[in-house]
């Protein structure tokens, strides 16, 4: 039921054309425009008069016939200024100046019509003129011998009564254009407030709070009595109405889809647009609505919602207003569209936190609390959505009583990779656990052939250490450590006197690459207070500096921590290495104690 369209009008282009003499003056009587009309009409006096004082362009002489003139145009104009209402001067004789040079008579009947502002202050005077000079020197002949006997008052008289009709046609013209002006300044105003709107509903994070800016905002711009969203529910079938009668935190109505309503048929993609329904209110979509407009909400071909705009006394509705609804509805399809996107990804985003805590409590745990042994754990993911990624740690004790140390480091740092993570990490303790009192290279060959045979895809770096009480007749020696390395960075040595050394050897292959190549194992003595540091790449690997500077820069700091208890040893490790945290970081720190010393 939409009405037919018309382009946009340029009202400058109407202004200048308009037969009538037109002027445009502020209220200090400063020249804005004369249409063409108005500069005919005073000949040469208004060529070039834009930004001048009018009295200034319009002189004369102080007592003659054209200051008289002026005079009363000036009074016109203040009255017009003061009442803020539209004010006429009957008839006035003129003398005009004409191009080549002489003058003219001639009759005007002239007024003045105040343009007002949102407050009701006066913006503008439109000053008016209409030509009566014919009325007065009439040309057709049977009237002029008719006139020409009458008295000159009688001549006035019949020409102000004539007039009247004149008048009468120019002030249904001037009304016409304040209703004009009128509706351009209600559409700047609802464009205005609506540009309000639309910035307020796209800083909205939720669906709530966009309905509750808009209904705020929006009823006042459109000066409407209620507005209502029906959103299409999660299947398609039922639309989730909310109305600013009650607020968006009300449940609302759920209407079908293929309802009759207009806000029903407005999601269908039919804008309905009702100016007066009358007494009749079956048909509204909301109780107490004499007019509504419905509107799709909508991207593209995929179907949002409606939008319902209601007032409780009819409407115009014309094209202007309907151009500014479609156009606002275009602007909330937008922000809700927006919205749902932002709602789905959070809770993507929650579940996703979901699994990372489940990865993260199986993966890690708390290293075991041993008698002589000191041990710290820390995780830093590069993906902090996630939590976890594919760096893992474990520490815990064989059935034998020796203490098995493990960091490994899976290819990514997603929650594909710390899923693979896992599977490594149980994998590896249930192997070491087997194969009690074996040596770690042997544990690594079978965690990689155990790889290949259950088809786990990926390659990965580790280090397996396992620490052993000494034999008898090692003075000085606290615990023995025995280490594998799968093409990780090598583990770093801190002796209790503050030395510090990288337990570099011919690493193996990494994992995942040929299984049944051969591993070798090393073997160092601890002293008590030493401490040992197994750490994966991110924590020594920068993107602006090499491997083996960071390694170098390990070497540099680790000196002054080795006092440290190994929870602050690692904190300051973290630190001083400064990791740019685009890979995960897993580091697992050990210090021993002298097995003679007594419990503390």
């Amino acid at each position: 039921m939409s009405p037919g369209r018309s382009p946009g009008t340029d009202y400058a282009r109407v202004f200048d054309v308009a037969p009538t003499p037109l002027l445009l003056v502020t209220p200090e009587f400063t020249v804005v425009r004369a249409n063409r009309a108005m500069i005919e009409a005073t000949g040469t006096l208004l060529v070039g008069s834009t930004g001048q004082p009018l009295f200034h362009v319009l002189r004369a002489e102080p007592g003659t016939a054209r200051a008289e003139c002026l005079r009363r145009l000036r009074e016109s104009l203040e009255r017009a200024d003061d009442t803020r209402r539209p004010d006429t001067v009957p008839l006035q004789r003129f003398v005009v100046p004409t191009q080549d040079g002489g003058q003219r008579e001639r009759f005007w009947s002239h007024g003045t019509v105040p343009v007002l502002g949102d407050r009701g202050e006066v913006l503008l005077l439109l000053h008016w003129v209409e030509d009566v000079t014919d009325h007065i020197h009439v040309q057709d002949d049977a009237q002029v011998s008719a006139v020409r006997g009458l008295p000159h008052a009688d001549r006035m008289e019949r020409a102000e009564t004539d007039l009247v009709a004149r008048t009468r046609e120019l002030e249904q013209a001037n009304a016409e254009l304040r209703a004009t002006s009128d509706r351009e300044r209600r559409t700047a105003q609802q464009l205005a407030g609506l540009a309000a709107t639309v910035s307020a509903l796209s800083v909205a994070e939720s669906r709530s709070e966009l309905l509750r800016q808009m209904f705020r905002h929006a009823r006042r711009a459109l000066n409407a009595d209620v507005l209502a969203v029906a959103l299409l529910e999660q299947g398609g079938s039922h639309l989730a109405v909310v109305d600013s009668r009650d607020g968006p935190e009300h449940p609302g109505l759920r209407l079908p889809l293929r309802s009759p309503v207009p806000m029903a048929a407005a999601a269908a993609g039919q804008p309905l647009y009702q100016r007066d329904a009358g007494e009749d209110s079956s048909a509204a979509p909301l109780p107490g609505l004499r007019a509504w407009a419905a509107l799709p909400l909508r991207i593209g071909r995929r179907p949002l919602g409606s939008l319902t705009v209601g007032w409780e006394k009819p409407q115009s509705l014309d094209d202007d207003d309907l151009r500014v609804l479609e156009a606002f509805a275009a602007q909330c399809s937008q922000a809700v569209n927006r919205v749902a996107r932002r709602e789905t990804e959070r809770r993507q985003a929650r579940a996703t936190r979901s699994l990372a805590e489940s990865l993260q409590r199986s993966l890690l745990t708390n290293p075991p609390d041993l008698e002589h042994l000191d041990i710290a754990v820390r995780y830093r993911p590069a993906a902090q959505e996630v939590l976890v990624g594919g760096d893992w740690y474990d520490a815990f004790v064989s059935p034998g009583g020796d203490t098995t140390l493990v960091v490994g480091d899976v290819t990514g740092h997603d929650w594909t990779a710390a899923a693979v993570a896992g599977q490594l990490r149980n994998m590896l303790r249930g192997i070491a656990s087997a194969l009690d009192h074996r040596d770690p290279d042997q544990v690594l060959s079978a965690l990689d052939r155990a790889l290949s045979e259950t088809g786990i895809a990926t390659l990965a770096t580790a280090v397996v250490a396992r620490v052993e009480e000494p034999p008898h007749g090692m003075p000085g020696v606290a615990r023995i450590l025995r280490w594998s390395n799968a093409g990780h960075p090598p583990p770093l040595l801190l002796g209790p006197d503050g030395t510090a050394s990288l337990l570099e050897r011919p690493a193996n292959v990494l994992l995942g690459v040929e299984p049944d190549t051969p591993r070798r194992h090393h073997t160092v003595a601890l002293s008590p207070g030493a401490t040992v540091v197994l750490y994966t790449d991110g924590l020594v690997e920068h993107r602006d500096a090499t491997l083996d500077d960071g390694l170098a820069r390990l070497l540099t700091i680790a000196p002054d921590l080795a006092a440290r208890p190994v929870s602050e040893l690692c904190d300051e490790i973290l630190d001083r290495m400064a990791p740019d945290l685009t890979d995960d970081i897993a580091l697992l720190a050990l210090r021993v104690h002298d097995v003679e010393a007594p419990d503390t």
